[in-house]
């Protein structure tokens, strides 16, 4: 289903995302960090709706489909590193704090946070060139919120 859309986003030089495919590849990255501790909770899922809901002004059902099509995209991505590196080819470096700030928020979400889900905020964060400082500084913004 998304051969054509994995074989753009895994190539060498891969040319930047349009934005619908921009919007599936954000959310791919929030169900694959709600994924990160084998634990796919509900407060996870419905966080991540609400997050796409705002982000992209997507009614509810909108952004369970989004959400639904993220799900697939995800089991059949590639490594973390890939696919991470398409996104911050396709997201301006001022907007990918406020992917870690979401990316966050689902890790939050369930009130745990596991080695496996720190383990690949880590990674992300320094994969979308934001350095450990300010994606605790994000991490730090969004438990003040909830």
């Amino acid at each position: 289903m998304f051969a054509d859309f994995l074989k753009r986003l895994t190539a060498p030089t891969p040319s930047p995302l349009e934005d619908g495919d921009a919007r599936l590849a954000l959310t791919a990255l929030l169900v694959r960090i709600a994924r990160a501790d084998g634990d796919y909770a509900s407060e996870e899922i419905a966080r991540i709706d609400r997050i796409t809901s705002a982000r992209y002004t997507l009614s509810l059902p909108d952004a369970t489909a989004l959400r639904q099509q993220a799900e697939q995209l995800e089991t059949e991505a590639p490594d973390t590193v890939r696919f991470t590196r398409a996104i911050k080819d396709a997201v301006a470096h001022e907007d990918r704090l406020g992917v870690i700030e979401s990316l966050w928020q689902v890790v939050l979400a369930d009130g745990h946070r596991e080695a496996e889900e720190d383990s690949l905020m880590r990674l992300t964060s320094n994969l979308l060139g934001i350095n450990d400082r300010d994606s605790a500084l994000a991490r730090q913004r969004v438990e003040r919120a909830q």
